[in-house]
């Protein structure tokens, strides 16, 4: 779990260290700086999609993903959890849609950019079968890098995906063991992929080009994970239909 604490702190002190220098700049360069951390998210989106080994996988895990996480809500269950922290924490009495906009939202999208691709799971297996943290303590450094400029643009609720950093990558850890032997190259691969197309979701919510409501997406992560278990089974079935 070292490496998981480490990762969260370093992600605390960033989005710290962003909220410092935002009070002290105007509202226009805090809209360079959105600008600019919206470009970036986009380049990391990319290279991270570009990983997915099967398009058809990628296409069916998000379309169907999309359609549970919608009709589950999931979108705006995690932001009426991250206006829960705000008003446990910050003593904020802002309605839901008035902090969708801050802590909430930069609670919500923060913690799908850190948790989402490989580093995050590989590094977390690595940690709990071999007790190397090596990967980690790369991700933390990335990960207060990009906390800086999340926080000084969406705000202080960046330092509460710790949280999710630490349930996550914590549960990752301490299953290793028995997840390991079911998690092959191709599935780290088709999941990174996934990752990459939710970041650049955020990316073109930062831009301000669509809102798209990126968590109702995340139950594609469970649906690309199928696909690749069964994959034989998957092939089968469209052959007999083709």
């Amino acid at each position: 779990m070292l490496g998981t604490i480490v990762n969260c702190l370093a992600v605390i002190l960033g989005s710290l260290v962003g909220i410092f220098f935002s009070k002290r700049i105007t509202n226009e360069i805090s809209s360079v700086i959105r600008s600019g951390a919206g470009v970036v998210t986009l380049i990391i989106g990319f290279s991270l999609a570009f990983q997915a080994e099967n398009i058809i996988y990628l296409t069916l895990a998000l379309i169907i993903g999309g359609i549970i996480g919608t009709v589950l809500n999931i979108d705006g269950l995690i932001l009426t959890f991250g206006h829960f922290l705000e008003t446990r924490f910050g003593g904020s009495t802002a309605s839901v849609s008035a902090s969708e906009s801050r802590f909430a939202y930069a609670f919500l999208n923060a913690s799908v950019l850190f948790c989402v691709g490989a580093m995050a799971i590989v590094g977390s297996f690595k940690a709990g079968t071999e007790g190397d943290y090596t990967l980690l303590y790369t991700k933390s450094v990335l990960d207060g890098f990009m906390s800086i400029v999340f926080s000084a643009a969406m705000g202080i609720g960046t330092a509460f995906s710790a949280l999710t950093i630490l349930v996550y990558q914590g549960l990752l850890t301490i299953s290793s063991g028995f997840l390991k032997p079911f998690v092959s190259e191709q599935m780290i691969n088709e999941i990174s992929g996934l990752g990459g197309a939710f970041i650049v979701m955020i990316g073109i919510n930062l831009l301000e080009i669509k809102k798209l409501k990126t968590a109702n997406y995340l139950p594609a992560i469970l649906i690309c994970v199928l696909l690749v278990l069964f994959e034989p089974c998957f092939f089968r079935i469209v052959a007999i239909f083709v």
